[in-house]
């Protein structure tokens, strides 16, 4: 079974599909050790550790490039976090799709905010995008390719769950194969999303939503916990960098200390 099979696979079996989110090779193959059975990068993760915010400022060859160095050295099938396509022309963001695809990932989360403002892409234009992108993953023999459908409807919409549906039902008829709604923490909602949509809702981590079997139980079939994990590390060694200033002694590296 090759990759993309077996990553699409991971949303219909029996347990909830947990992602551990990468930011380099390193903590990608650390999440593998660990036993996660597939990793999603994080792109503000990766911006982060590259001395950059969120938000596409890195050239997506130099972000490729690093998604495509986990792929290459982990046996578990990797996710691409490509924000909302690293351009706003439909045929440059399907390139870069394929691109992506062409290096061994087995999907991606694609988002509907404009980079350059603070709305959400107009849903009409939106499904052309995955319509098009679909058709040209098909073409090129990707057909199991996993498009996560990120929609930013609970970060920047006035009628989040109402609007989330009509968007979540439009994305999956125009081919994308799950829907992601970050802030989205509402049981209610939730159970009513799972409900009345016909692919797998994949969740993001936040304070007061951090437990697999509970999501599960609610219909989530796929949770990750995005920039969390990243944040716990850059902030233990700011932690551990200022002590180490501070006392001008390097007991403290050899002492046992709980991460976070």
């Amino acid at each position: 079974m090759n990759k993309m099979k077996e990553f699409k696979e991971l949303h219909f079996s029996d347990d909830l599909l947990f992602l551990g989110n990468a930011w380099d090779l390193l903590s990608a193959l650390t999440l593998e050790k660990a036993g996660f059975k597939a990793i999603g990068t994080t792109s503000w993760g990766i911006a982060n550790s590259l001395g950059y915010s969120d938000g596409e400022l890195i050239d997506f060859d130099r972000h490729l490039a690093i998604i495509q160095t986990i792929t290459e050295n982990v046996k578990i099938p990797v996710s691409a976090d490509i924000e909302a396509g690293y351009s706003e022309d439909p045929d440059q963001i399907i390139n870069n799709v394929l691109r992506t695809a062409e290096i061994g990932v087995a999907g991606i989360n694609i988002e509907d905010s404009l980079k350059k403002s603070n709305e959400l892409r107009e849903i009409t234009q939106h499904c052309k995008l995955m319509e098009k992108m679909r058709a040209a993953l098909d073409r090129s023999g990707y057909k199991d390719f996993y498009i996560n459908a990120r929609t930013d409807t609970y970060l920047k919409g006035k009628n989040p769950l109402l609007e989330t549906m009509e968007r979540a039902h439009a994305y999956v008829e125009s081919g994308a194969s799950g829907i992601f709604v970050p802030g989205l923490r509402e049981e209610k909602e939730i159970k009513e999303i799972t409900k009345n949509v016909s692919a797998p809702l994949n969740l993001l981590s936040l304070p007061g939503l951090t437990n697999c079997n509970m999501l599960k139980e609610l219909g989530v079939r796929r949770f990750s916990f995005g920039n969390a994990l990243s944040d716990s590390v850059i902030a233990y060694l700011e932690k551990k960098a200022g002590k180490l200033l501070e006392l001008k002694d390097t007991s403290s590296l050899y002492e046992k200390e709980a991460l976070g």
